[in-house]
């Protein structure tokens, strides 16, 4: 905790940190008991998590010393509306911190994944608290792959890398990297709460993984195919289609690449 600390430098203030070792979910540790607000951004790490969840009910996988997994607790401003977008800035703070970490061909696939030359490295869970009278907050789940297992099997996955292969040398200490990512979103979520996705979405569009591509949006209902044409000023997805331009809000789709589309 002290090399978080230092690292963190002039922002360990603003951050109250719990590093356990084993619980079931971050998430849901914050969910389930949200902490005072005591003005700081809480945050749970593990270092093995028994039940982790990812988009959609999937589970998110870990292995001891593969991962770097984590949550933090992000209070709004009073009076702010339903954030829109968040995830799509969440992404682009982790592909930033890794930038600076030194890895290459960083990409964001809407709405929650993190992909190095296409190969996901990275994925994001939201989980909106509530409001019962207080201001809006959101916990942000994070889990990150360092180093994965060589028999590591990932059910319904495929293209998986990790930090290790991204920057083909060992990754960097936890507390390195964590702090890393904790600093963007400290300054991303900042410039979020004043000024919402818009003032970030052109940052996002320049690392979308699929802009101008043709993908298949699979929906609870029905499929779509179509474009992808970016996201608009709420972080949804537009999909240009022979019907004209559609908005895809997330939470119900997944997107996949058309075969033979490269990401």
């Amino acid at each position: 905790m002290v090399e978080l600390r230092s690292a963190l430098g002039a922002l360990a203030g603003d951050f109250a940190i719990d590093w356990v070792a084993e619980c079931a979910s971050t998430n849901s540790l914050l969910v389930d008991a949200p902490p005072h607000d005591d003005g700081r951004i809480h945050v749970v790490v593990a270092d093995r998590q028994t039940a982790g969840r990812g988009r959609r009910g999937r589970q998110w996988l870990s292995w001891d010393d593969a991962s770097l997994t984590f949550s933090a607790l992000w209070r709004f401003v009073p009076g702010a509306p339903a954030p829109a977008g968040l995830s799509l800035v969440v992404g682009l703070a982790l592909a930033r911190a890794l930038e600076e970490l030194g890895v290459q061909g960083v990409q964001l696939k809407w709405p929650n994944d993190v992909l190095v030359h296409g190969d996901k490295l990275a994925g994001i869970l939201i989980d909106l608290l509530p409001g019962r009278g207080r201001p809006p907050a959101a916990v942000i789940g994070i889990g990150l792959n360092l180093r994965l297992p060589a028999d590591a099997d990932i059910p319904g996955q495929t293209g998986v890398t990790d930090l290790a292969r991204a920057l083909e040398a060992a990754p960097p200490a936890r507390a390195a990297i964590l702090a890393a990512i904790l600093g963007e979103l400290h300054r991303l979520l900042d410039t979020y709460s004043n000024a919402g996705f818009p003032a970030l979405r052109e940052a996002w569009m320049q690392r979308n993984a699929f802009a101008e591509l043709p993908v298949r949006i699979a929906g609870e209902s029905e499929t779509l195919h179509g474009i992808c044409a970016g996201v608009d000023e709420d972080g949804a997805l537009l999909l240009r289609t022979d019907a004209g331009l559609q908005r895809i809000l997330a939470g119900d789709v997944s997107l996949r690449p058309q075969p033979g589309a490269a990401a």
